[in-house]
Formats: structure tokens, sequence, C-alpha cells
């Protein structure tokens, strides 16, 4: 018979499970001759990623479903700061192009000298389109009108259907610096300013203002008492935009028709050069014109709608990241939503994990951090979908993508304080259920 082993002390469940178990203070237990120490709980950042990934993988549907709302608010998000900055710079660079290749001179022959003629000569047109660089240039100028002398598309005598519509008088090189398009018809060409023919081009918007729908009729409208036809209308220009809203006739028939109309009108001349000629064309053109008297002419540079494109630009870009906001919202409270029916749901292993030592903010952390990553997932997303939608609207249009580097470099973290936030409630509430109540479920 083998010796008795001397009787040792029963342990319970406690002492056997609890030092293998997170979520209790280190104390010192003794049993009989033998010390042993609880270590206290921890939980490591490790352990947290690893939690809150298999609660993400446990459920995969519900985790896409939840991602959506912020895939499309830093989508939306990455999106509209892409495509806004991509505008702006196409905008920027097609007013770049523009100012770069007009040139308008003044005449300015009475501020040098009141008993000075025009300043421009007959042949203005030929004599600068001479000079290299020159692809076309004309004289304009807004004709004086008695009040009377309104625009309409009625016989003589006619009250009805009268505007108040400007009149501009416009060698034919101004049409073709203007670089219209053309809706019907034709624009009037140096024969038509030679022979002084009383021909007009409408634009598209002044031709329905006057009921002209049409060039197969031949059209005529009435300036004053004074009949022309309509030879063409146009639909859109590159420069001069006013033409649109105007009666455009031909300089010559200008000058001869309202040749008593007192008061010298200011004239113009527009010039269209080669991109980067218009600087030089700028020096040369008053000396081509007026090689006797080039200082009365003024050569002036096309006014830059500086300010207009950058209120538009910022009123766009509040109003869509309003919107990006608003998705932001939208998938906050989803990720919310779905965390707080989780932890719901998941009552009974919170209970136990509680029951077994961990705490509070254990089962804080683990909430938040799966929040968190399905913030974080939904960010990456939106951000590659964003960003693709970019380029792909750049390609599209032929234009070239900006896309700042902070924005994508922001847009994810975006998304991970998103779902932090939306994840605070429902981790509070699972942070506060106690363990006994819990497992009674």
């Amino acid at each position: 018979m083998s010796p008795r082993r001397p009787d040792r002390p029963r342990r319970s469940l406690a002492d056997r499970f609890l030092p293998l178990l997170p979520g209790r203070r280190a104390r010192t237990r003794t049993a009989g001759r033998r010390t042993r120490t609880v270590e206290p709980s921890r939980f490591a950042p490790r352990d947290a990623l690893a939690e809150s990934l298999a609660g993400v993988l446990q459920r995969p549907a519900r985790s896409a479903l939840t991602t959506l709302g912020t895939v499309l608010g830093v989508g939306t998000f990455v999106a509209v700061l892409g495509l806004t900055a991509t505008t702006s710079s196409q905008i920027d660079a097609r007013f770049n192009v523009l100012s770069a290749t007009q040139v308008e001179i003044e005449d300015v022959a009475t501020e040098r000298n009141e008993f000075a003629g025009p300043g421009f000569p007959e042949d203005a047109d030929a004599r600068v389109e001479r000079l290299g660089g020159v692809r076309h240039a004309g004289v304009y100028y807004k004709v004086r009108l008695d009040a009377t002398d309104a625009v309409r598309a009625a016989p003589v005598g006619a009250a009805a259907g009268a505007e108040a519509i400007d009149v501009v008088a416009a060698s034919p090189g101004v049409l073709s610096a203007a670089v219209p398009t053309l809706a019907q018809g034709r624009l009037y060409d140096a024969y038509h300013s030679r022979s002084k023919q009383r021909v007009a081009v409408l634009g598209a918007s002044t031709a329905a203002r006057l009921g002209i729908t049409t060039l197969e009729t031949q059209p005529a409208v009435f300036i004053g008492d004074e009949p022309f036809t309509v030879v063409g209308i146009i639909s859109d220009v590159e420069r001069r935009a006013d033409l649109l809203l105007s009666v455009v006739v031909p300089l010559t028939t200008a000058d001869e028709v309202w040749s008593d109309v007192p008061g010298r009108p200011e004239t113009h001349m527009l010039i269209a050069t080669d991109l980067g000629a218009a600087q030089q064309v700028a020096l040369l053109a008053p000396t081509a014109l007026r090689p006797d008297h080039p200082e009365y002419l003024k050569a002036v540079a096309p006014p830059d709608p500086k300010s207009l494109r950058t209120n538009v630009t910022s009123d766009l870009n509040q109003l869509f990241l309003v919107l990006a906001g608003i998705c932001l919202v939208i998938g906050a409270v989803g990720i919310a939503n779905t965390t707080l029916v989780a932890v719901l749901e998941r009552t009974g292993e919170i209970g136990l994990r509680r029951a077994l030592g961990a705490r509070g903010r254990h089962v804080t952390v683990q909430f938040l951090a799966e929040s968190g990553a399905l913030g974080t997932l939904g960010g990456l997303i939106g951000t590659s979908l964003g960003t693709l939608t970019v380029v792909t609207v750049a390609v599209v249009r032929d234009w070239t993508p900006v896309v700042h580097p902070t924005t994508v470099a922001a847009a994810p973290v975006v998304g991970l304080v998103t779902g932090v936030l939306a994840g605070l409630y429902p981790a509070w509430r699972a942070a506060r259920i106690e363990p006994a109540e819990a497992l009674r479920r």
C-alpha cells in the first residue's frame, strides 16, 4: 500500500480559472504554504484589433451594409474636392489661353488731342492682320440710337414687338476674331462691308426675343425705320459674349446709316492672336495702325474674371461639402444603429466576458475598435471610388485630373473618426451591462 499523501485544501473554481482570465486586480491568495499572485487583466491593442476584425467578419453582409454609408460619404467627399480642383484647373487653363491670344485696342485720340480725328484708319483690319501672330482683327463700336430707334421684327411703323436691343457696328474681322458658332445662315464678309449692304447677324437669344426662328423666310429686323436682312444666327462665341445679345451690322453700313447721330462712339479693335503672341502684338499694333500718332491707340488687356471664378468655385465647394457632410452623417447613423443592434444581440457574450473578468473599459474598447474598423474600411473604399470617379470624368472629358494628396490622406482618417464617433454610445451601453443580468437572458 502506497503511503498516504498529505491532505491538500480543495481549490474553488475561482482559484482554478481566475489566473487564466482577464479582468481582476492583482491580489495574493494563500493556500496552505503556497502563495499565488493573480495578475491584473490586460487588453492589448493587438487583442482589440483581433476582436474587432472577428466581429466584422462574423457578419459580412451586415458589415457591408454598415460601411455603405461611410463609403458614400467619403467617396463623395473625395470626388467633390477632386472634381472641383480639376474643373477649376481646366477653367483657369481656358481663361489663360483666351487671355494669351486676345488683344483689345482702344481709340483714345480725343483724350490725347481734342482736335484729332478717328484713331483707327479705314484699313485698320488689313494693317493689323499683316503683323506676325495675328489671326483675325476688326474694329467695332456700339451704335448710339435715339429712344425711338427700337429694334423690331415687324414692318415699318408697327409698334408691337419693339425691343431695347443693342446694335453693334463691327467689321467682318470682329466676327472672325470672336470665333462664333453658327446656328443658322452665315456671317457677313468683306463684300458686304465694301458694298455697305444692310445685313445683320443676331445672337440666338436676340433672335428668339424678336420671334425669328428660321432664316428660310429671309426675315428682316428694323432698327428704327431702317430694315436689315438677317443673314445669320450665332449660338455661341469664344470672345465678346455681348455679341450674343446684340444685333451686329457691318461697320461701313452703320457709318452711312447713322452718320448724322451726334457724338463720337467709343471705338475698339478686337485682335485674335496665336498662342503666346498677344504681348508682342499689343506692343506693335498701335504703331502699325498709326505710325504718325501711336499714342492715339491704347492696348488694353482683357479683363480677368478671377474674383468671379473664385466666388463661384467657393460656392460650389461649400455646396458639395455640405452634401458630403450629409452623406457622412448618414453613414455615421448607420454605423451607430448597427453597432447598437450588435450590442443588444451580444448581451450574453458581453455578460460572459464581464463575468470572466473583462472590465468595462475593455468592452468599450472592443466595440469602438469594431466601429472604427468599419469606418476605416468605408473610408478606404470611398477614397478609392472617389479618386476613380475623378480620373474617369477627367479621361472622358480629356482633362487633367487633379486630386490633392492631402485629400486622399485625410479621407480614410475621416472615415475612422466617423466610425469611432458613431460607436461611442453603443460602446458606452455595452460597458454598462451587468454580468449577472446579462447571463440571465
